[in-house]
C-alpha cells in the first residue's frame, strides 16, 4: 500500500492513507462510540482518539461539517497524530476550539506526563475560524509556524511545554485576548508582543525570564499580568503605563526595586509582590492595602561586608507564596520556604534534596477513613497529603500546621499526627502563636505523607531495659509504674496516658453523692505481650477517699484490654496494697486499669456508661433558612455552649425554628440529614447520598452545610410544610419517612436525634417559573470549565445567583464588569433585585463560555466579595464534576487512580472503634 500511495497527488495520499488507517480500525475490531455531541466531538477520553478520527473523516459524514469544538489526546504515536491532524483543515472547516492536550496520564508519582506533540502541520493555518488553541502538557520547544498565521485567534493556551522562546510573529495575532505560556523555559519574551493591543491577560509565570522588554507597556487592553516564579530582577518603567491594569503577579521574583509609577495605575487592585529582594519600596506601597509585600527584606541594610577573595557567593533561599489554583511546587538542592494558599507552611533547608523534586500538595476534609483518632483524641485541623510519599529527604523538612486551640488543655497536648510505613505515629510537635487566636503546630519530617494536628492526653513514654527503670506520668505525679530488674530480656517500649473525669459526672450518672473515681490509667507496650516478671503499677485513692477511712468492700479496681468495649472487676484477682494516698498492684502484662469507690455492686456496666461519657459532646441541631431565598437551608451541628451567640450572629440573615434538644454525639462520629415530606436536595453533592446530607462530628471544626432544596409539589396552590431529621450513623439505603418508632426512644443506641420543620412559602406571580431571568436574557444551554477541572451548569448558575443578594455588585467589579453596565444592568431591572442579579452572572457566563479558567475568576471574585460560603459550594461542585471525570477515564483504561488515601492500621482502627 506505501507503494500505491507514493505515486498518487498529495491530497489523494493523505484520503487513502486515511481510509487505511480507518480500514485497521475495523479490522482491529475497533468500536467507534457516540462522540458526536452536538457539534462538539470529545477524542481524549478514549482510546485510540486518531483512528476514530480517521475513520469519521473516511466516512465523509456530513455531521462533520458542523463541529466547531474539538478535543483530541497528544498521547498517540507522532506520526499517526501528524497524519490526523492534516485531514482536520479539510474535514472540519467550522472549527472554533481545537484541544490538543496531553497531562491525562500521569507516571509512579502522579505527576502529568507530557504529550507527544512537537509540532502542527502548516496546513491548519487553513482554519480561518478557529479562535481557541489549547496545546499544554506537550513537548513543544518551538511555537509552530502556523499558530501566527491564525488570525483570528482569541485565546492561546501554552502552558507545561519547551518552549525556549515566542517568535516575533506572535504580535501578528490581532483578535489575542488571552495568552498562557506558564511552566515553560522562556529566557526573554519578543519585543513584538507589545504590539498585542487587545490582550487581557497575560500569564507568564514559572518560566526563566531576567528581564521583561520596554514595548510590554504597549498592552493597552491588558487587565492581569501574571509573571510570578522567574528570575526578574527589575521590571521596566513602562509598565507604569497599563492603565487598564488590575491584577499584577510579581511574587517569588529577585526584584530589588518596582517602578514607582505602579500605584499609581487607576484601576490597579492588587499587585503581589512577595518573596522578592526588596529592601526599600515608597511609602504608598507600605500604605496601600491591595499591596503584598511579605517575605521581603524590608528595612535591612543594602550594604553587606565583603567577602574575601576566593569565597564562594552562597544564594539566599527562595521565598515561594503559592496562590489557590497551583497544587505543586518545584524543590531544588538550594532549599526554599513556601507557603501554600492554606496558610500552612514549609522549609525545605538546603541541601535536604540532592536532585531537583517537584513537591505536590492537597487539603483533605476530614472523615474517618483519613483520620485516625484514639478514644480519647480530639482532630484540631484539615488533613494534609504531601506527595511524594516516602521520598526521604537528607536533611528534615520544617512543617507548619495551623489548628484550632483546644477548649481543654489540662493534661492534654497537641501534636502533628502522620503516616509512617503504614502505621502513624505521632511527631514532636512545638506550638506557635503568631496572632491572636492563630496557632502553629510545628514539626520536621523526614518524609512526605499525610499530616493532621490532634489533641490528646499527655502520654509519658520510656525505654524499659533489661536493668529495670520507673515511669511516672507528667499530668499526675501519683501514677507511677514500676519495671523491676528481669522484667525484659530486651528493651521495650512503653506508653503511659492518665484521663480524669470530673467527680460531678460520675455523681450525676450513678445518682450516689459519695460515688468516686481514680483517674483512668491507659498503658502500652511493644515487644510479647507479657513481662516476665510482675510490674508494680500504683494509683491515686479516688478523691476524698483515704486508706485509713475507706471501705474496702465498696473499691472496685476495674480493667479493660482494647478493643474490647467490657470492663471488668478485678478486685478479687490481685492482692491490693494500701497506702493513705495511694492503692498499689501487680501485672504480669498492660491494659487500662480504673479504681472506683462506689455502694453499687454491678459496676462494669456503670463503667462503660462512664467511659462512654468521658468522650461525648454534648451538641445541638439547627436549621435555618435565608429570609431572602427560603429555599437555602443551613445546617449545622453546634456545641451546646455555642449555639446563643452563633444564632446571634446568623438571625440577621436566617430564620428558623428553635435549635433541638441537645444530643450526644462522638468525636469523628457520622450522622446524616434526611429532608422529608416533599422537601429534596436540589443539586448533586459530593457529600449527598440520595437525597441525604452526610456529616462527620469533629468537636472543634465547622460541622455546617448550607443546601439547596427544592420540592416536587406544587407551590402555587400553597406552601410547602417539610421537614428534615438528622440521624445517627452512615447513610443506609433506606430511611422510614417517619421513623415514629425510632424517636420514641433516646439515647446512644438510637437512629433519629432530632426533627426541624423546613417550609418553602407559597410562589406568586411568575417566581420559579423561568420567566422571571430578565428580557432579554438567554438560557440556552452553557458550560463553565472542563471535564478536567469540572463543570458548572446552568443550574448551578441560577443556584449562585438567587443566594447572592444584595453582594452582587462587588462580585460584579471583581468578575472584571465596568461600572456603566452596572449602571445599565441597574437601569432596566429597576425594583428587580433578582433579575439585576441573574442578568448580570448568566451575561457575564456567556461571554465566558469556552473560555478557560472562567470558573476560577467566578470562586475568586466570590472570595473577594467574602460570600465564601458560595465559593465553596462552588467548589463541591467542581469536585463532583472531577470525580465523574476521573471515574471516566478510570473505566476507559485511560489512567490509572490517584493514590489511595490512608486507612487506620489496625490496632488504631480497633482504638477508634466506639463502645
Amino acid at each position: 500500500m506505501a507503494a500505491a500511495v507514493e505515486g498518487l497527488e498529495p491530497e489523494a495520499a493523505a484520503e487513502d492513507a486515511t481510509r487505511g488507517a480507518a480500514e485497521e480500525a475495523v479490522d482491529a475490531g475497533l468500536r467507534v462510540p457516540p462522540l458526536l455531541a452536538g457539534n462538539r466531538l470529545n477524542l481524549d477520553l478514549y482510546p485510540g482518539g486518531c483512528h476514530q478520527l480517521l475513520h469519521l473523516c473516511a466516512q465523509r459524514s456530513p455531521q462533520l461539517l458542523q463541529v466547531e469544538f474539538l478535543r483530541l489526546s497528544t498521547h498517540e504515536d507522532p506520526g499517526l497524530l501528524g497524519a490526523t491532524l492534516a485531514q482536520v483543515p479539510g474535514r472540519l472547516p467550522c472549527l472554533r476550539s481545537l484541544v490538543l492536550k496531553g497531562g491525562q496520564h500521569r507516571d509512579a508519582l502522579g505527576a502529568c506526563l507530557r504529550g507527544c506533540l512537537t509540532s502542527l502541520p502548516d496546513g491548519l493555518s487553513n482554519l480561518a475560524r478557529l479562535a481557541h488553541l489549547d496545546l499544554s502538557f506537550n513537548s513543544l520547544e518551538a511555537l509552530p509556524a502556523c499558530v501566527p498565521q491564525l488570525r483570528g485567534l482569541d485565546a492561546l493556551l501554552l502552558s507545561h511545554n519547551c518552549l525556549l522562546e515566542l517568535p516575533e510573529a506572535l504580535g501578528a495575532l490581532p483578535s489575542l485576548t488571552f495568552l498562557a505560556v506558564t511552566h515553560n523555559c522562556l529566557q526573554t519574551l519578543p519585543t513584538a508582543l507589545g504590539a498585542l493591543s487587545t490582550l487581557r491577560r497575560l500569564d507568564l509565570s514559572e518560566n526563566l525570564l531576567d528581564t521583561l522588554p520596554p514595548e510590554i507597556g504597549g498592552l493597552s487592553s491588558l487587565a492581569e499580568l501574571n509573571l510570578a516564579s522567574n528570575r526578574l530582577q527589575s521590571l521596566p518603567a513602562s509598565l507604569a503605563g497599563l492603565r487598564s491594569l488590575r491584577l499584577l503577579f510579581l511574587y517569588s521574583n529577585l526584584l530589588t526595586s518596582v517602578p514607582a509609577g505602579l500605584i499609581h495605575l487607576p484601576l490597579l487592585a492588587r499587585l503581589d509582590l512577595r518573596g522578592n529582594q526588596l529592601r526599600d519600596v515608597p511609602p504608598e506601597f507600605l500604605d496601600a492595602p491591595f499591596v503584598r509585600l511579605q517575605g521581603n527584606p524590608l528595612g535591612e541594610a543594602l550594604p553587606r561586608p565583603l567577602s574575601p577573595p576566593g569565597t564562594p557567593v552562597v544564594p539566599e533561599m527562595p521565598r515561594l507564596f503559592l496562590t489557590t489554583d497551583l497544587d505543586s511546587f518545584p524543590v531544588t538542592p538550594q532549599g526554599c520556604s513556601v507557603t501554600l494558599a492554606c496558610g500552612i507552611r514549609l522549609h525545605f533547608p538546603a541541601g535536604a534534596t540532592a536532585t531537583p523534586i517537584t513537591i505536590h500538595y492537597r487539603l483533605w476534609l476530614p472523615e474517618p477513613r483519613l483520620v485516625p483518632l484514639g478514644p480519647h483524641d480530639t482532630l484540631l485541623s484539615h488533613v494534609l497529603e504531601l506527595q511524594p510519599h516516602g521520598v526521604v529527604f537528607q536533611q528534615d523538612v520544617g512543617l507548619w500546621l495551623l489548628f484550632v486551640p483546644p477548649r481543654v488543655r489540662r493534661c492534654r497536648e497537641v501534636v502533628v499526627r502522620t503516616l509512617s510505613e503504614d502505621s502513624w505515629t505521632d511527631l514532636e510537635t512545638h506550638l506557635e502563636e503568631e496572632a491572636p487566636k492563630q496557632f502553629w503546630a510545628r514539626c520536621q519530617v523526614p518524609h512526605f505523607s499525610w499530616f493532621l494536628v490532634v489533641s490528646r492526653p499527655v502520654s509519658d513514654t520510656c525505654l524499659v531495659p533489661p536493668e529495670g527503670t520507673l515511669l511516672c506520668s507528667s499530668g499526675h505525679p501519683g501514677v507511677k509504674v514500676t519495671f523491676p530488674q528481669g522484667a525484659t530480656e530486651e528493651p521495650r517500649q512503653v506508653r503511659m496516658q492518665v484521663v480524669h473525669m470530673a467527680s460531678r459526672e460520675l455523681r450525676a450518672l450513678l445518682g450516689e453523692p459519695e460515688a468516686a473515681v481514680s483517674p483512668l490509667l491507659c498503658l502500652w507496650q511493644s515487644g510479647p505481650p507479657s513481662f516476665l516478671r510482675p510490674v508494680t503499677v500504683q494509683l491515686p485513692l479516688p478523691p476524698g477517699i483515704t486508706g485509713l477511712t475507706l471501705d474496702r468492700s465498696r473499691l472496685h479496681l476495674l480493667y479493660q484490654a482494647p478493643p474490647v468495649a467490657t470492663w471488668d472487676d478485678i478486685t478479687a484477682q490481685v492482692a491490693l496494697e494500701l497506702t493513705h494516698l495511694y492503692a498499689r498492684f501487680q501485672v504480669t502484662h498492660f491494659s487500662w486499669y480504673w479504681l472506683w469507690y462506689t455502694t453499687k455492686s454491678c459496676v462494669g456496666g456503670l463503667a462503660r456508661k462512664a467511659w462512654a461519657r468521658l468522650r461525648l459532646h454534648r451538641v445541638n441541631l439547627i436549621a435555618l433558612q435565608r429570609r431572602r431565598d427560603p429555599e437555602q437551608v443551613l445546617l449545622q451541628c453546634l456545641p451546646r455552649n455555642k449555639v446563643e451567640a452563633t444564632l446571634k450572629r446568623l438571625l440577621e440573615r436566617y430564620h428558623g425554628p428553635e435549635p433541638s434538644d441537645t444530643v450526644e454525639l462522638f468525636e469523628g462520629e457520622k450522622f446524616f440529614a434526611a429532608f422529608e415530606r416533599g422537601i429534596d436536595v436540589d443539586a448533586d453533592r459530593p457529600d449527598c447520598v440520595e437525597g441525604r446530607i452526610c456529616f462527620v462530628f469533629y468537636s472543634h471544626l465547622k460541622n455546617v452545610k448550607e443546601v439547596y432544596v427544592t420540592t416536587a409539589l406544587d407551590r402555587e396552590a400553597q406552601a410547602v410544610r417539610g421537614q428534615v431529621s438528622f440521624y445517627r450513623g452512615t447513610v443506609p439505603t433506606e430511611v422510614p419517612k417517619e421513623a415514629e418508632a425510632a424517636r420514641q426512644k433516646k439515647g446512644l443506641d438510637a437512629l433519629w436525634m432530632a426533627t426541624l420543620p423546613i417550609k418553602l412559602p407559597r410562589l406568586r406571580g411568575s417566581e420559579g417559573t423561568g420567566q422571571g431571568l430578565g428580557a432579554g436574557l438567554s438560557l440556552a444551554p452553557l458550560n463553565l470549565g472542563d471535564a478536567e477541572s469540572g463543570f458548572l451548569t446552568q443550574s448551578n448558575l441560577l443556584s449562585v445567583a438567587r443566594r447572592l443578594g444584595l453582594d452582587w455588585p462587588a462580585v460584579a467589579l471583581h468578575l472584571g464588569l465596568p461600572y456603566r453596565e452596572l449602571q445599565r444592568i441597574r437601569l432596566e431591572f429597576r425594583d428587580d433585585l433578582d433579575g439585576q442579579i441573574r442578568h448580570m452572572l448568566f451575561s457575564w457566563a456567556e461571554r465566558q463560555a469556552g473560555r478557560p479558567g472562567a470558573v476560577g475568576l467566578l470562586v475568586q471574585a466570590l472570595e473577594q466579595s467574602d460570600r465564601r460560603d458560595l465559593a465553596e459550594e462552588v467548589r463541591a461542585v467542581l469536585e463532583l464534576g472531577r470525580q465523574k471525570y476521573q471515574a471516566g477515564i478510570l473505566r476507559t483504561g485511560l489512567a490509572p487512580g490517584d493514590p489511595a488515601p490512608p486507612s487506620p492500621s489496625a490496632s488504631e482502627s480497633r482504638e477508634s472503634t466506639e463502645a
